[in-house]
């Protein structure tokens, strides 16, 4: 079933229960002091400038180094997956036609597999799919994250990469880290400064 912006919240971990905290906070401002908030559940993001240890960039770069690539449990956990100029796009119309006090999902309508999205990774990479190793599940893993998002299409959005375009999307992801190695290094290097005890 899909969520909607009415699903009641069941966190299944400490870090999704914090998030979850966070909208309460933001609708008890809204009831109280009219604070003009607006708050909006995405799914996953992919696309260029993302932190090195994330999904799909990881598995880029471990790909790229012929590093094993870590797939929890089976690999069958789902994600609706948008590209972050997506993303930042339903954010501008909702900074300009949102109502606020409410809630809208953003998705694209883009259900993958883990599996489905490492395996098309390293077929972009040249890379063969025995780079995959399965690994200990991760507590509290949800199984599938599934957005209806028709509230916020209503008012005039649409994805530039919709499920069609994933592909397309998916591959100009890949040739954004391969031409910015540099800048992921240096990213590292300063997290790795920051806090040793957390390698990215």
């Amino acid at each position: 079933r899909l969520f909607h912006e009415e699903t009641p919240f069941a966190p299944n971990m400490p870090y999704a229960a914090c998030k979850a905290g966070g909208d309460l906070i933001c609708r008890s401002y809204f009831q109280t002091f009219k604070t003009p908030v607006i708050v909006t559940h995405c799914s996953n993001n992919y696309g260029p400038y993302q932190f090195p240890e994330k999904f799909i960039p990881q598995t880029i770069f471990k790909a790229m180094a012929n590093e094993p690539i870590p797939i929890y449990g089976d690999g069958l956990y789902v994600r609706d997956w948008i590209h972050a100029i997506d993303h930042a796009s339903a954010l501008e119309l909702l900074l300009l036609k949102g109502v606020p006090g409410e809630v809208y999902n953003i998705g694209a309508d883009n259900e993958r597999s883990n599996l489905e999205v490492v395996r098309m990774l390293l077929k972009m990479l040249g890379k063969p799919e025995s780079l995959m190793s399965h690994v200990q599940d991760r507590p509290g893993h949800d199984r599938r994250y599934a957005i209806d998002a028709s509230k916020i299409t209503k008012l005039g959005w649409t994805p530039e990469y919709p499920r069609d375009q994933f592909e397309e999307g998916l591959h100009k992801t890949v040739q954004w880290y391969q031409s910015n190695t540099a800048w992921v290094e240096a990213l590292r290097k300063r997290q790795n400064e920051v806090n040793p005890h957390i390698k990215v």
